[in-house]
């Protein structure tokens, strides 16, 4: 199995800045994509972010200009920067990857998410 641990989070003023990360673990053969995601109370979980490789990424248009998705491959790591952060940024930000472990074949896996909170 895989294990995604998210860290980065926390109170910040708008216009502050962020940075998440996320990093797997397990007996990991590869790993196809990585993303985040956040979900604001009451609210669906949203895609933010997609990273495939440093020249394949996707960002909702909410987050464009703002936020930027990056990987480390040898650290199985993936980063959110997030500048100019908003109140509505406001949330529970999630890890999900798709990759493929001994055992297991491919199957997505997700984090336990990280609180964002964007006050003054």
């Amino acid at each position: 199995q895989v294990q995604l641990v998210e860290s980065g989070g926390g109170l910040v003023q708008p216009g502050g800045s962020l940075r998440l990360s996320c990093t797997a673990s397990g007996r990991i053969f590869n790993i196809n994509r990585m993303c985040w995601y956040l979900q604001a109370p009451g609210k669906e979980r949203d895609l933010v972010a997609v990273i495939i490789s440093v020249v394949s990424t996707n960002y909702a248009d909410f987050v464009k200009g703002r936020f930027t998705i990056s990987r480390d491959n040898a650290k199985n790591t993936v980063y959110l920067q997030m500048n100019s952060l908003k109140p509505e940024d406001t949330a529970v930000y999630y890890c999900n990857t798709e990759a493929y472990s001994t055992g297991y074949g491919v199957r997505s896996y997700w984090g336990q998410g990280t609180q964002v909170t964007v006050s003054s």
